[in-house]
This record gives C-alpha cells, sequence and structure tokens, in this order.
C-alpha cells in the first residue's frame, strides 16, 4: 500500500470519525465526570406515592393466565404517565407485583389480588440520573447499549487512526512515542501505586 495514501487515508478517518463521535464522546466525557463525583452532581430523588382500585375482575382469579396484565400495565400507563419498559412482573397467591424501568427513574406497583387496591410508587433521580443512567446503559433498551458499543469502536478507531498519524510526523514521531509511553506510564503507576 501507498505510504502518502495511507496517510491520507488516516488523516481523512481520524478527522472526520472524531467530527462524527464528536457529540458523543463528549456526552462520554462529561458524564464520566458526573459518575465520578456523583457528591457534587446528584439530584434529590422525587419520591411520589399513589393509592387506588382497579377492576377486581382483572386481578381476582387463581388462574393467572387470565389475569388481565396488558390492562392493567397500560391502566397505569395513561392514568400516572409511567414510563419506562415493564421488569419483574410478579403474580403470587394474594399480590401482584411489577415495575416500569426507564435511566432515571423507577415506578414499583403493588396489587391486591382479592379487592383490587394498588399503591403505586414512582422515583425519579431527575436530570442527572437521567443521564447518570444512560451512561451506564442502565435500563436503556438494546438500541441504546448499541450506540455504547458503536461510540467505544469509533473511540479505539480514533486513537488507532491518531497513533497511525503520528508515525506520518517526521520530526515530530520521536516526542510523540516518548510522550505516549509517559502517558502510560503514568497511568500504570497511578493505579498500582497511588489508587489503592
Amino acid at each position: 500500500m501507498n505510504k502518502k495514501f495511507l496517510a491520507r487515508a488516516t488523516r481523512w478517518l481520524h478527522i472526520y470519525l472524531s467530527m462524527f463521535s464528536f457529540v458523543i464522546v463528549l456526552f462520554f466525557s462529561i458524564t464520566g465526570l458526573t459518575l465520578n463525583h456523583a457528591d457534587y452532581f446528584q439530584n434529590k430523588s422525587v419520591i411520589t406515592d399513589y393509592k387506588g382500585k382497579l377492576d377486581t375482575q382483572w386481578v381476582n382469579s387463581t388462574d393467572t393466565l387470565k389475569i388481565k396484565k396488558l390492562e392493567i400495565v397500560e391502566f397505569f400507563r395513561n392514568k400516572y404517565k409511567v414510563k419506562g419498559a415493564v421488569a419483574d412482573f410478579r403474580i403470587d397467591d394474594q399480590e401482584i407485583s411489577y415495575s416500569y424501568k426507564a435511566p432515571g427513574y423507577e415506578a414499583d406497583i403493588f396489587i391486591n389480588k382479592e379487592d383490587g387496591s394498588y399503591t403505586l410508587t414512582q422515583t425519579s433521580q431527575g436530570l442527572m440520573g437521567f443521564i447518570n443512567d444512560l451512561h451506564k446503559g442502565r435500563d436503556t433498551g438494546k438500541t441504546w447499549l448499541l450506540i455504547i458499543d458503536i461510540s467505544a469502536i469509533l473511540l479505539i478507531i480514533i486513537s488507532a487512526s491518531g497513533l497511525i498519524l503520528l508515525f506520518f510526523l517526521k520530526k515530530k514521531r520521536t516526542a510523540g512515542i516518548l510522550v505516549l509511553i509517559i502517558g502510560g506510564a503514568l497511568l500504570y503507576f497511578a493505579y498500582h501505586y497511588w489508587g489503592q
């Protein structure tokens, strides 16, 4: 492969992948700081409780297949604007319980099968809880997890293409490699000697 072509292609890849992924790299950098310093950036949780009654025909059945799961789930979505994916749907002899989960948000529901009475507890972590959960991929769904993976791959390619570009810069190659070694050594020593 021609050296000029490789240099040009690597430079193009490095510049345009950096620009393409700028927002997501910036997002993960900022949320990395907010997670690492959660004491400074934490919102107070807002907890809201509700009580009420459901139609007993939806819940009062000894046959778990006859319990109206869809109607129950949609009732809470419509009445209380709960959000997120349904998780941990459990049915036992006396009670039905389940949760809605989304980044920075959770709603827990407990339903008495005998009389249809329920309690709903919504917990919101605010903006910081939302973006920190996005960073961790918690309760985000498969699409966002794929975006996290793609972001990691883009960062690997950007880093590798930057390193390859260094080898085409004759005047800066030695200094660049020296800085790379020093940076790696500092990272190793910082963890090994001061991180414990």
